[in-house]
Parts: structure tokens; sequence; C-alpha cells
């Protein structure tokens, strides 16, 4: 049996929160030469938009997350994993890469060069070092299922202050501040249904499943799929296999143009002549074929017999026959 993959559905269930709020979420994002995915989500503000863009998008978000700002860089481990201190020396490093990464080369204004310091027109043009965006852009978040105990005892008491909200403290970790949320230790409430889905603790999970309303049906297939990890039967949620086979089609169907033709083919392997026809007129159902190569394979009565009578007729009248 194939692990859990914890971090996309993590991913799944944050990318849904942000559905019409000014932030998007960007799942396996590439930070480095060698692959680093999975285990960092960016949370980008969308353009234009400021954080009090509009209070209503930015009510009931789960608790700890009202520090967000322009680019919020997000590790996230679960009930398998521990967030120790080679985690967050992971984060600050994702972190810097990712502030390169956002900031704009800098460009010397004209009064920068001097007569003498004029760049050689021949000369091979240096790189332009990055301007890097303000630190005060950035927060640094770090989701933990379980408590971090041993990294806790690692800090210095001044490097660990609680916050108004149960399970939320903010971290100070070398020169940057990092707001940890442990999962297991957050405050009852239907706003923080996300951080529940998440929890290790049934009774959790539970409420999380009951109170997360999910924006869109991809959301729903999580929820489905969460509780039959966890083997539970909520059925004050009212979501049954006929919701589950409905939303993975309408999903589907929703994919479909961007299936490559591999993926087409073999989806039109699975359905039958009848059906890759219906909707068809007589001369789109002989576009493109060589009606030699037909007459040798098919008698004339069968072809007529697989077409609408209506549909003979209405072309004989149409074409003069």
């Amino acid at each position: 049996m194939s692990p859990t993959p914890w971090h996309r559905l993590f991913g799944i269930a944050l990318t849904d929160l942000f559905i019409g709020r000014p932030w998007r979420v960007e799942l396996e994002l590439e930070l480095a030469i060698k692959s680093q995915r999975l285990d960092v989500l960016i949370i980008e503000r969308l353009s234009g938009q400021g954080a009090s863009a509009d209070p209503s998008a930015l009510a009931e978000l789960p608790d700890g997350l009202d520090t967000l700002g322009a680019h919020n860089i997000l590790t996230y481990k679960s009930s398998q994993e521990s967030l120790n201190a080679w985690a967050l020396d992971e984060l600050i490093g994702h972190y810097v890469t990712y502030r390169k990464l956002v900031s704009q080369p800098a460009s010397p204004t004209p009064g920068d060069l001097s007569p003498a310091a004029a760049p050689d027109p021949n000369a091979t043009p240096l790189p332009a070092s990055p301007r890097l965006r303000p630190a005060a852009d950035f927060r640094l978040f770090a989701v933990a299922t379980h408590a971090p105990q041993r990294l806790l005892r690692q800090l210095h008491p001044s490097a660990r202050r609680p916050t108004a909200w149960p399970g939320v403290h903010d971290l100070t970790w070398g020169q940057r501040p990092i707001r940890l949320i442990v999962l297991n230790a957050i405050a009852a409430h239907p706003r923080n249904a996300p951080w529940e889905l998440f929890a290790s603790e049934l009774t959790r999970v539970r409420a999380g499943l009951t109170h997360y309303q999910p924006r869109d049906p991809t959301a729903r297939l999580l929820r489905y799929y969460l509780e039959t990890i966890h083997h539970l039967e909520l059925s004050a949620m009212a979501y049954t296999l006929e919701d589950f086979r409905h939303d993975t089609l309408r999903l589907l169907i929703k994919e479909t143009p961007k299936f490559t033709p591999d993926e087409r083919d073999a989806l039109l392997a699975r359905m039958d002549i009848e059906d890759r026809l219906r909707g068809l007129n007589v001369e789109e159902r002989l576009r493109g074929l060589d009606p030699e190569e037909v007459l040798k394979r098919y008698a004339p009565e069968d072809i007529l017999r697989q077409l609408d009578p209506a549909a003979i007729t209405a072309w004989l009248k149409r074409t003069g026959h």
C-alpha cells in the first residue's frame, strides 16, 4: 500500500482555502537545481491586491494566518514527521532562495555612474546583482501536526512567544521570525477546519471534516478521500458515493482540454463507436474518410443503417440529390 501523500493533500486544502482571497498558493515550486518540492508551499499575494483589499475575503482564516504578507513560505510536517532544527534551517534556506527568485535585477541609474566609471561598450556585460525585496515582505510559517517538544526545548525562552491563539507560537530562529502552528493544539472552532483535517487526533479530524466548507469540487474529493483514510462515516456531511462520482466526472470534464494526445486516445479507447460519434452530423462523421476505403470495409447497407434517416434526407435535399 502506497503511503498517504500528506504534503500534496495539505497543499490542495490550502489552495482551496485561498480561492476568492487575495493570495494564491504555489505547489511544488522548483527552488533549486536539485529538486526540493512538496515540503514547502508558497502563498503569494495576488498582484494589485493589498492585505486589506477585501476584509470579507480575509475573514475566518484559520488561526495563525493573521500575519500573512506579500510572500509567505510555509513548511509542513505531517504526523509521520518531526519539525526539528534542520527543518527550520531548510525553511530559512528556501526563504533566501525564494527571495532572490522574486527580486528583480538592479538597474543602475545615470547618476550612479561617473564618467570615469562608465562601462566600456566593448566589454562583456556583467550580470546585474539582484536588488532584494524588503525582508518585511516575507513571512515564514512552520505547520506541524505534533508539538515539536525537542525543538522547543532547544530554544532560549526569549525566542518563543505565545500568541492569542492556542497552538500558535512566534519563534525567533537566527535573525528571522517564524510562526509555528501546531495542528493538534489549535482551538476547536469551525474556522480551523482546514487545520483539523490534518490533525492526528480523530476527534479533531472528525470536527474538521464536518465543518470544512470546500470552495472547489477538487476539495470535496479531498474531504471524501480523508474520510476514507481515517475510516470515518460522517452521515451528517450529506456527501454520498454518488456525490463523489458526480464531482469526479465534473473534474474530469473540466480537465479534458488539458489532456495530452496519449491521454485522449486512452479515454477514447474506452468509449463505444456510437459514443464517439454522438452529436455529429453526417458530414462531420464522414469528414477525413476516404470513401473508397469505407466502401471496401463496409457494405452500403451497414453504413446507412448507422445513420439517422432524417439526417440522410436533409443531406440529400441540401446537396440537390
